[in-house]
């Protein structure tokens, strides 16, 4: 995978080169930062649940939902011009409300949920959206120290694979501390939703190369 992805400093600085020549980006406005780039870690799915919708917390013929607290989260897939990107493939994954994932290789004692989906695979829409309903996954220790909520996404367009991980705007001090999210540097900003109303967040991605 590594031959399809573009450094983060390579989008840096063609990015600034843009701005610093007037470019534009859609609707006039200056074009959007791209998404950091974030390890697709050591949980990527080797398999899952027959379902693989936009709804992670309740599965057929199950008669309760998953564990946690319930939110929603969304956004969009732009190019770097802020232009939306139809039918960009997202998979999505991440750790369930006690800090585990449905994973072999996760030796964690926390519980597993067997109502919890755990993963997505989604399109987005003709506006580049894309939408989810999960729980909040909890933070977990690891090899690299505690790691702090997160979601997993790794994300296609037509010419530009990026995997990323979204944080969340309300977990500062657990997402300072994270080794991860540190690494990322300034470019960690891009990586954080927002919040958009009660257990409701935003997190737009953005391609270099759409």
């Amino acid at each position: 995978m590594s031959s399809l992805l573009v450094s983060r400093r390579g989008f840096a600085v063609m990015a600034g080169a843009a701005l610093a020549a007037g470019g534009r980006g859609a609707h006039g406005q200056a074009p959007p930062a791209g998404t950091a780039e974030s390890p697709m870690g050591p949980f990527y799915p080797v398999s899952h649940l027959a379902e693989a919708d936009a709804d992670l917390v309740w599965l057929k013929g199950a008669k309760a939902r998953a564990l946690g607290e319930v939110i929603e989260v969304s956004g969009r897939v732009l190019n770097r011009h802020g232009a939306p990107m139809r039918d960009a493939n997202l998979e999505i994954w991440q750790a369930n409300a006690a800090g585990r994932y449905a994973h072999p290789n996760d030796i964690s004692k926390a519980p597993l949920d067997p109502n919890f989906q755990g993963f997505a695979n989604l399109r987005t829409d003709k506006d580049g959206g894309w939408r989810i309903t999960t729980v909040k996954p909890a933070a977990y220790d690891s090899p690299i120290g505690l790691r702090t909520p997160h979601i997993h996404f790794d994300v296609r367009g037509t010419a530009h694979r990026l995997s990323a991980q979204m944080y969340f705007p309300d977990e500062a001090t657990l997402n300072a501390g994270d080794q991860l999210y540190k690494d990322l540097g300034g470019e960690a900003g891009t990586s954080v939703a927002a919040a958009a109303g009660a257990g409701k967040y935003r997190w737009d991605i953005v391609l270099m190369d759409g």
